[in-house]
């Protein structure tokens, strides 16, 4: 005989499945292989050698009509939460006075009226389903390892004790609120019952009662064979997996005799026929078509589109971090400044914003205060002269960094500004901060013991401010100090009718537009001239501060 080849895996799997779990069948196979049919296992060359003929040992026929080789094999067909009754349940149920609930009474008139039909159909394996009062001790002392000395954590031993069940959930109806949000004082049951997300689920468990011959119906002797669980998503957990191509699981008894029992589990669900599977095809196809009309109901058929001739601006911001500051506990103030000509915000936007109070983690040799503040904002650009040449101005995002102390007091750390990209889709900018200080050693002392700084009055001093009407503005003697940096993410998109009007239209957009798109490449343009008319300016101031007689006419220094 060859030698049985054993499944020793028996570790759980997972399937998903779209169709109703009603139609799973399992065909379950037991079998016992020791201790007596042991001895139809012996060689056919080594039967001579017995001193007592093997027919002595032959069973004969029982009262009931079954004979111990058709009791040592079962193999039965097992649907989706389809109750077997087991020997100890036969003789319990029989007993009126055992029956304490409605299912208990249930329970009997089905015993009952298998009595008065020629009995069931099982004899050993039998099934607890969803509804019955019975829980897998097994499942209390699963090992987290393979430690042969390993010790259940506390969340081990309360995970345990959780036992998720089907609930049935209904809506509230309304938008009435909870009378309790919060518990102060939870109980031990209201904790064991929110630990964990409870998922809707059912549980089947197929059994095995394997006791000695007319000796069936003790608890000691019944064992679990396969454990399913579904959840509401079509999630069916076997334990363990189905056999397939793999060997039988086996199971050894504890005891003198120590006798082995070996058990095939085996999908055997029916396929779906043709038609079924057309018709569920239909079914599908229809409540799609129904999900997608009520989806388009909610939105809409009107598309909201700008008025002609303007240019729709919709930002989402991430305030990502700061580094290479002094202090540490630092925040960011910023804001969006538009020009005043041609550009619009909703009266319900709001352009500006705060973030939290973050710690530094040090990353490398500087200070990173991780922010990941997101924010958003929208505008628009109405160009009504198209005749006019000017090239348009572009929002402009200001920042100011400070930090707190142990007493709650801030610290300006740098202020920055940068324009916003000109040209749709993702940008990483990173900003460049200053700050205003005054020289000596009382200041910075000032501004570690006490706190405070000195500060600007307007932040949009930083750059040029919109609101400037002259020709010059001076920052002469202003004394500053790079301090860190800003890094923002920013996710530009543009809406405008010249992206989709025709040719027509679209050409005298284009100038427009062009100066639009090509304000990205300009503005660096425009920031180098700015620097160098800056530069003129204070060379000019320097000049004028210079005695004359050091100065030719031609306007250079003399020697």
């Amino acid at each position: 005989m060859a030698e049985t080849v054993w499944s020793t895996d028996t570790g759980e799997a997972v399937y998903r499945s779209r169709d109703p779990v009603r139609n799973l069948r399992l065909r379950v196979h037991l079998q016992r292989i020791t201790s007596s049919n042991f001895l139809h296992y012996q060689p056919a060359a080594e039967l001579w050698k017995d001193l007592i003929d093997l027919a002595t040992f032959r069973p004969q026929p029982t009262a009931s009509g079954h004979r111990p080789e058709e009791d040592e094999e079962e193999e039965i067909v097992i649907g989706w939460q389809e109750k077997l009754f087991s020997q100890f349940e036969v003789d319990l149920y029989q007993n009126e006075a055992a029956c304490q609930s409605p299912l208990d009474y249930q329970y009997r008139q089905e015993i009952l009226k298998l009595e008065n039909s020629g009995g069931k159909k099982n004899r050993r394996i039998f099934t607890y389903t969803d509804s019955d009062r019975y829980t897998n001790l097994e499942e209390h002392c699963q090992r987290m390892t393979t430690a042969a000395s390993e010790v259940p954590s506390f969340l081990v031993e309360r995970m345990a004790n959780v036992r998720r069940r089907r609930q049935d959930r209904r809506g509230m109806e309304g938008g009435i609120l909870k009378s309790r949000l919060v518990t102060w004082e939870p109980s031990e049951e209201f904790v064991r019952n929110n630990h964990v997300i409870n998922t809707p689920l059912q549980t089947m468990h197929i059994m095995a009662d394997l006791g000695p011959y007319k000796k069936l119906g003790y608890k000691k002797y019944e064992h679990v064979l396969c454990t399913l669980k579904v959840d509401s998503n079509g999630v069916i957990t076997v334990k363990p997996d189905f056999t397939g191509l793999k060997g039988p699981y086996r199971i050894e008894m504890e005891g003198e005799k120590q006798e082995l029992w070996k058990y095939t589990i085996d999908n055997v669900s029916p396929l779906a026929q043709p038609e079924e599977e057309e018709r569920e095809r239909r079914v599908f196809k229809d409540l799609y078509g129904r999900h997608k009309e009520y989806l388009s109901s909610l939105v809409g058929t009107d598309f909201e589109m700008t008025v002609p001739g303007a240019l729709r601006l919709f930002v989402n911001g991430e305030v990502v971090s700061a580094q290479g500051y002094e202090y540490d506990n630092l925040y960011v103030h910023f804001f969006v400044e538009l020009p005043t000509t041609h550009w619009s915000s909703p009266a319900f936007q709001q352009l500006s914003g705060v973030t939290q109070t973050c710690t530094t983690k040090s990353l490398g040799v500087d200070k990173v205060a991780h922010f990941s503040y997101p924010f958003t904002f929208e505008a628009f650009f109405l160009h009504e002269d198209e005749s006019s040449d000017a090239l348009p101005e572009w929002p402009v995002l200001y920042c100011e960094v400070l930090s707190l102390d142990f007493w709650q007091r801030y610290r300006v750390e740098g202020y920055g500004a940068v324009v916003l990209p000109a040209t749709p889709g993702s940008h990483t900018l990173t900003v460049s901060t200053w700050r205003p200080v005054e020289l000596g050693m009382v200041a910075e002392l000032r501004r570690f013991f006490i706190g405070g700084s000195l500060e600007l009055e307007d932040l949009s001093y930083v750059r040029i401010p919109g609101s400037f009407k002259g020709e010059r503005l001076s920052r002469f003697g202003l004394r500053t100090e790079t301090t860190g940096t800003v890094t923002f993410r920013l996710h530009c998109l543009q809406q405008s009718r010249a992206f989709m009007e025709s040719s027509s239209l679209r050409k005298r957009m284009r100038s427009v537009l062009d100066r639009l798109e090509g304000f990205s490449q300009q503005s660096s343009i425009h920031n180098v001239l700015e620097a160098f008319r800056r530069a003129r300016r204070r060379m000019q101031e320097a000049r004028e501060s210079l005695p004359q007689d050091l100065v030719s006419p031609s306007g250079t220094l003399v020697s």
